[in-house]
């Protein structure tokens, strides 16, 4: 198995620079993993290919303002700070931009708030220690750290969250998420599709490609999830009652096959809080996800491989051909796909 194996071409016009309105006006592509069969539908029509006792999976994180900009003491120059993940109350991981941001550097952020380069990491990684709690002060001062292949600014910056994100926390949005709307959620709840939801903070890492030639010897990106004991009490739940546990996102699959591996024999799930670094590779064997929601990847990622793991190499890379064939939208604001065993009557 190569990086290279994960690569197909891409038109950059094929690369959704805004979300379509309303959300679940998004186009679906369903695929059946086991033949490769794939069919065309609409998002808001989703329910076609649920049955009553299903079970969704969401990822409730919310995107925090991280992309916040600061002057450095004395001189004023100007540095852009993006936010990745909080160390303690007053201290974050953090991408900067700027020349000389060595360790001491001292920076304001706004009259009262100021910040200092604490310690140096790989690259433009560094560790800032606030003056005080800086998150109270993110809807004012902070940017919605949009990735870098969007280019068009975004009106409505709701527009990056999902409707159901209540957990701050996250650098880049759940996006398989984002289709959902309260009228489509309401429809499947009465056609009797169930949800649980869990929590895992995206970071930033998500986007960057895999440059080793072996993908095992990528080393992957490590994120805080937590799947409580009421979630994995209704994800086991779901198994006993014949249902199908279908991950909204790859962060959700991530995170409930991270719980699957702490679960009692006879069990699907456990409870989890904390770090994961589980890196899905074809020949992965999945313990808990039927089925998958998802958006269409970029070439070489991490998140190109997970898919692959679940449906097959071949049968994904033959649905994203189809889709830049019949021009689909790819990537964070692009359409979906629907990954699951449709002959399953498990």
């Amino acid at each position: 198995m190569k990086t290279s194996d994960f690569d197909y071409h891409l038109p950059v016009e094929r690369i959704a620079q805004h979300p379509v309105e309303p959300r679940h006006a998004s186009r679906l592509m369903v695929l059946d993993r086991r033949t490769g069969g794939i069919e065309h539908s609409t998002f808001f029509e989703i329910g076609r290919y649920l049955r009553p006792g299903d079970l969704l999976v969401l990822n409730q994180t919310r995107v925090i303002p991280a992309r916040i900009f600061a002057k450095k003491i004395p001189s004023g120059g100007k540095v852009e700070i993006l936010l990745l993940r909080r160390i303690e109350d007053t201290l974050w991981e953090a991408l900067v931009g700027g020349k000389g941001l060595r360790a001491g550097k001292q920076l304001e952020v706004e009259p009262g708030l100021e910040a200092s380069v604490e310690g140096e990491l790989e690259g433009s990684r560094r560790t800032i220690r606030f003056s005080q709690p800086v998150e109270p002060a993110l809807e004012r001062i902070g940017n919605m750290p949009l990735p870098p292949y969007i280019h068009e600014p975004l009106r409505d910056r709701e527009r990056y969250q999902t409707v159901y994100a209540r957990v701050s926390g996250s650098a880049a949005a759940p996006t398989a998420g984002l289709h959902f709307t309260p009228q489509l959620m309401d429809r499947l709840q009465a056609a009797g599709i169930r949800f649980a939801t869990l929590t895992l903070h995206v970071g930033l890492d998500t986007f960057a490609p895999v440059n080793e030639e072996d993908p095992a010897e990528h080393k992957i990106h490590t994120e805080w999830c937590e799947l409580t004991p009421e979630a994995a009490g209704e994800i086991n739940a779901a198994r006993e009652r014949g249902g199908r546990v279908i991950a909204v996102g790859t962060t959700s699959v991530r995170t409930l096959e991270t719980a699957a591996r702490a679960a009692q024999p006879g069990k699907a799930a456990a409870p989890f809080t904390g770090p994961t670094n589980l890196f899905i590779l074809p020949g992965f064997k999945f313990r808990i996800v039927d089925g998958m929601i998802t958006n269409f990847h970029l070439p070489r990622s991490t998140l190109l491989m997970l898919v692959s793991a679940f449906a097959g190499r071949e049968t994904i890379l033959n649905a994203y051909q189809a889709a830049v064939d019949l021009e689909y939208r790819f990537f964070s604001f692009g359409d979906a796909m629907l990954l699951l065993d449709r002959t399953d009557d498990r």
